[in-house]
């Protein structure tokens, strides 16, 4: 009697922060049968605490994969998380693109998410980038993320070849409420996230910042305990 070998998973790469949007995402990946390689850039940011929380995050929702690649976007700077010259703003969430925006980020980690993609024969990547409860970045919007995919089908051979490629923004229209009740229910452990754009050296978070602003209110608009460590 020949034993029938289950089919593989498909592979796909998942763009993973360590905060709170890209763990979902990737918990969202799982649950769709992805096996998940979980990219994560150094990028000169004010702190590593996120790099950590993205390992923690990686083994507790079962990645195939994680990956953390150095690039020191500092040498550029122009922005609060890579400057630390620039303080970020504790103000609260306000109109327009704010110190925080680092430029080009989302570009240059959705192209190295390509070219790990083509790698491992992948045709689809996940990133957790949202335009509803988020803090005003030009390349969070849809539009951006139909250009780059549509870029990323002129540009590969995969595509080419006739293996396009297809953008997963699964929390492009949900507010923070939403996507933690979501990731909650696919057993996300939010405990091991971090999100602020100056956490100490134990990962604890400022509680002023725009991103812990946006963070806490989601927490409070899902009903659910915010787990997160504030200083």
């Amino acid at each position: 009697m020949t034993t029938k070998i289950p089919p593989q998973p498909p592979n796909a790469v998942i763009l993973l922060s360590g905060g709170l949007d890209s763990a979902t995402v990737l918990a969202m990946a799982r649950h769709q049968g992805y096996a998940c390689h979980c990219l994560s850039l150094d990028y000169g940011q004010r702190h590593r605490a996120e790099l950590v929380a993205a390992t923690r995050v990686a083994a507790s929702l079962g990645a195939a994969a994680h990956r953390v690649l150095t690039l020191d976007l500092a040498a550029f700077g122009g922005s609060a998380l890579t400057d630390t010259t620039l303080a970020v703003p504790i103000t609260g969430v306000q109109p327009g693109i704010p110190l925080t925006y680092v430029p080009a980020r989302n570009t240059i980690m959705l192209s190295l998410a390509l070219a790990w993609a083509e790698v491992l024969d992948a045709s689809d990547i996940f990133v957790g980038v949202n335009a509803v409860d988020y803090s005003g970045y030009p390349d969070c919007r849809p539009e951006y993320i139909r250009a780059f995919e549509a870029m990323a089908n002129l540009a590969t051979r995969a595509a080419v070849e006739g293996r396009p490629l297809r953008l997963h923004a699964p929390l492009m229209s949900l507010g923070k409420g939403e996507i933690i009740r979501q990731g909650s229910a696919l057993g996300v452990d939010y405990g091991l996230t971090i999100s602020c754009y100056q956490a100490d050296v134990a990962g604890r978070a400022c509680g002023v910042c725009d991103s812990c602003r946006l963070r806490h209110e989601g927490f409070m608009r899902a009903g659910v305990a915010d787990p997160t460590s504030y200083v």
